[in-house]
């Protein structure tokens, strides 16, 4: 008697530990990993990295974020249903705060270099680009060439294309935080030259701009803008979505207008 009470104490026992599994495994099927547009869209918020870039992202005189990326997110916030929300970014720590879910996106003139495309889930190119030099006006005809480089220091936004260009070369640099401050050491004379993108330089140097003492000269690359997500994002594929309608109905290229960089613009 004791022996099959013993038995059915055991039986009873395993039949207990299965319907444990059994519920177990189905808490864990119910549990599927969040979208990332689901994350966002449940938080109401699109967390957008970014440094001070003109025309790309930078601040109004009323102190707001604006500029083609700037616009354009704006729009693509609204067509999520969300909020947007700016945050200034250590251009060399991108991937960290982006998998570190500090941001939801890298959306700031990024070029889609190897690195960015292996690292990132990136959006279809929106924007064409160049790496090029700037010196001093009084100098610009002494630099007119890459052989003409050589000497010269140069200052280069930390995990910058621009960066990838000068140590390709060979050249000597100073890494500077964002590509404006790549220009103020220039103008300071604290470094020979700098390498930003053409687009910044557009708006920013010459003649009528903050930086009339400088020009550009020597192009090093051609290159195209893509936005970053974190790898593996739906959010990618959705804002490609979001190109194509609205370089359909004209809405990009309206906005691009406003900054000047209509001519740069890639086709959706």
């Amino acid at each position: 008697m004791k022996k099959r009470l013993a038995f059915l104490l055991a039986a009873g026992m395993v039949l207990s530990l299965t319907a444990c599994g059994t519920s177990t495994d189905k808490t864990t099927d119910s549990d599927a990993e969040q979208t990332d547009m689901a994350y966002v869209q449940e938080k109401g918020t699109l967390v957008v990295g970014i440094t001070d870039f003109a025309p790309m992202d930078y601040k109004d005189d009323d102190g707001e974020w604006v500029g083609f990326d700037a616009d354009m997110a704006k729009a693509f916030a609204e067509e999520l249903g969300v909020e947007i929300e700016f945050v200034e970014i250590d251009w060399d720590n991108k991937v960290m705060e982006l998998d570190g879910k500090t941001i939801d996106c890298v959306w700031n003139g990024m070029t889609l270099t190897d690195e960015v495309t292996s690292a990132m889930e990136c959006s279809n190119a929106y924007c064409n680009n160049a790496q090029i030099v700037i010196v001093p006006v009084d100098v610009a005809d002494q630099y007119q060439d890459v052989d003409s480089l050589s000497g010269l220091t140069f200052a280069v936004e930390a995990g910058s294309a621009g960066k990838e260009e000068v140590d390709a070369l060979g050249l000597k640099y100073t890494e500077v935080k964002a590509q404006s401050d790549a220009l103020m050491e220039v103008k300071a004379g604290t470094s020979d030259a700098a390498v930003i993108d053409s687009l910044m330089a557009a708006a920013m140097v010459g003649e009528g701009t903050g930086y009339a003492d400088l020009t550009y000269t020597v192009g090093l690359s051609s290159e195209e803008y893509g936005v970053g997500f974190r790898k593996g994002s739906d959010l990618a594929a959705a804002l490609n979505d979001f190109f194509a309608k609205s370089y359909a109905d004209g809405s990009m290229l309206e906005i691009a207008e406003q900054y000047g960089v209509q001519a740069a613009i890639i086709e959706q």
